[in-house]
C-alpha cells in the first residue's frame, strides 16, 4: 500500500499541498481528480520524486520513499501531463534509450521493449519514427518508456489528454491490463465518467487537501446519507408503489414511467429483505439494481460549486 501523511509543499507564502492524508491500496486503479490549482500535479510530482516536499511523507509497504530516492525510483513509474518525445528516433531507438537509462543490461532489452509495446500495442510500429505516430500512440509509448523498469506503482497525469474517443478507450484496456498484471495506477484525468467506470477508489482534492475517498458509491452515501434503488417491473406498478410505501427503510418512491426509484436507508441485509418481499408478492422484476453514483455531481458537491477542471 502506498500512505502519503500529512504531506505539505508550500511555495514561499503559497500552500499547493496541505496537510495531505491519501492512502492507495495495492493493485488498485485510483482516480485522482480535482479543480486546477487544487494541488494533483504537485502531489505526484513529489510521489514521483520530481519535487522536495516541504513536509510529510510518501511510504510504500511502510518505507519512506522521500528519504529514499533510490527506492522511490525503483518502484515508481512517471508519465507526465506533457511529455517528451525524440521524433528522429524510431519507436525500438526510443524506448533502448530508456532501458539504458534504467541501466537494463543491452542484452535483456529487446525481449523487454518487444514485451512492452506488446502490452501497450505498439509492436506493429517498432520501427516507425516516433514522428509518425498518432497522439494515442505517443501517449501510448510514453506509457510503455514509464514501464521500463518494472515498477510497482504507476502515477500518470492525465494519460487521456487530447485523445479521441477510440484512443481512449484503447488506453483504458491498456491499464485494466496493467492492474491484472499486478500494478497498482493513481491517475488524474479531466474524464470523470470514465474514471467513474475504470477506478476501483478515487480520492478528490481541494486547495490542497483531501476532502473524500473511497469508491464512488461509498462517497456518495456519505454525501446524501441514503441509496437509491431502481426496480423495473413487468406491469403492476400501483401495487409495488404500494408496497414500497409500506416498508420502513424506505423514506421515498418516485415513479417513473417504465420504472420507479426509491430511497433506502436500511441495511444490506434489509434491502435483500425488501426484493424478497416483491418477488414473494408475485411482483413481475425486470431489473432491481442501486442505481450508480455520478462523480462530477460528487465532484461538483465536494469542491463547492462550478469548478473548471
Amino acid at each position: 500500500m502506498l500512505t502519503i501523511h500529512e504531506l505539505v509543499k508550500r511555495y514561499g507564502g503559497f500552500t499547493a499541498v496541505d496537510g495531505l492524508n491519501l492512502e492507495v491500496p495495492d493493485g488498485s486503479i485510483f482516480g485522482f481528480v480535482g479543480p486546477n490549482g487544487a494541488g494533483k500535479t504537485t502531489t505526484m510530482k513529489i510521489m514521483a520524486g520530481l519535487l522536495q516536499a516541504t513536509s510529510g511523507e510518501v511510504l510504500m509497504d511502510g518505507e519512506n520513499l522521500i528519504a529514499n530516492p533510490r527506492l522511490l525510483h525503483r518502484k515508481m513509474g512517471y508519465m507526465p501531463d506533457f511529455f517528451g518525445v525524440y521524433d528522429n528516433l524510431k519507436v525500438s531507438e526510443y524506448m533502448d534509450f530508456y532501458a539504458g537509462t534504467y541501466h537494463i543490461p543491452y542484452r535483456d532489452r529487446k525481449d523487454l521493449i518487444a514485451s512492452l509495446l506488446d502490452i501497450v500495442d505498439l509492436s506493429h510500429k517498432e520501427d516507425a519514427y516516433v514522428d509518425s505516430l498518432s497522439r494515442g500512440m505517443k501517449q501510448r509509448l510514453c506509457l510503455a518508456r514509464s514501464l521500463v523498469h518494472d515498477p510497482a506503482f504507476l502515477i500518470l497525469d492525465e494519460p487521456a489528454s487530447g485523445l479521441d474517443p477510440r484512443a481512449r478507450v484503447e488506453m483504458k484496456e491498456v491499464l485494466k491490463g496493467l492492474k491484472t498484471m499486478g500494478k497498482t495506477i493513481l491517475i488524474s484525468s479531466h474524464i470523470l465518467p470514465e474514471l467513474a467506470e475504470m477506478c476501483t477508489e478515487i480520492g478528490i482534492i481541494d486547495h490542497g487537501k483531501m476532502v473524500a475517498q473511497g469508491s464512488v458509491q461509498e462517497i456518495m452515501r456519505n454525501l446524501s446519507q441514503k441509496r437509491i434503488i431502481m426496480v423495473k417491473p413487468l406491469g403492476q406498478m400501483e401495487k409495488l408503489v404500494h408496497l414500497l410505501e409500506e416498508m420502513p427503510q424506505v423514506t421515498e418512491v418516485i415513479e417513473n414511467t417504465a420504472d420507479c426509484e426509491f430511497a433506502f436507508d436500511g441495511s444490506e441485509e434489509e434491502l435483500a429483505e425488501v426484493l424478497k418481499r416483491l418477488i414473494g408478492q408475485e411482483i413481475p422484476l425486470l431489473a432491481f439494481y442501486e442505481k450508480e453514483g455520478n462523480l462530477e455531481e460528487i465532484f461538483m458537491r465536494v469542491t463547492g460549486g462550478v469548478q473548471e477542471l
